[in-house]
């Protein structure tokens, strides 16, 4: 039986490697069947391994991080109300992703909630679902209150 210590040193690992645009480990850790919603990129559905395998070549090629230009900054992530529940071969993690980013102006933190679906295949962990929303107040929600 899986313990939230094994599916958290995972998760920690397939995050690990998309932060570091490390592509082996990423499909090391990564169902082929993967289906995620980016809400910042699509509204829709994206499906397979290539969208962020295509991301992760480029940003490696250009020395950065999540997409920032030039030279690599001091970055890291943290996830914030982390939980996660187990059934059988499935664990569902949900958390707050907080990517904090050294800059010349200061740490900037960008912040969304996710939730990530993963499946013990033939005895190793994989990441098969993805999804994001973002870490505002709804719009209806009176921003006054």
């Amino acid at each position: 039986m899986s313990t939230d210590i094994e599916t958290h040193a995972f998760l920690l690992k397939h995050l690990r490697s998309v932060q570091e645009n490390d592509t082996q480990t990423y499909h090391e850790t990564t169902g082929d069947d993967l289906t995620l919603y980016e809400w910042w990129v699509t509204p829709h559905r994206i499906d397979g391994l290539p969208f962020h395998e295509f991301m992760m070549e480029a940003n490696a090629k250009r020395g950065s991080v999540f997409g920032a230009e030039g030279e690599p900054a001091p970055t890291r992530f943290d996830l914030s109300n982390l939980h996660i529940q187990h059934y059988e071969n499935t664990a569902i993690a949900s958390y707050t992703l907080l990517v904090s980013t050294a800059t010349p102006q200061g740490v900037k933190v960008a912040s969304h909630n996710e939730t990530r679906v993963m499946v013990k295949i033939d005895g190793s962990w994989k990441v098969v679902h993805v999804h994001k929303s973002p870490a505002y107040a709804a719009p209806h929600v009176d921003p006054r209150s």
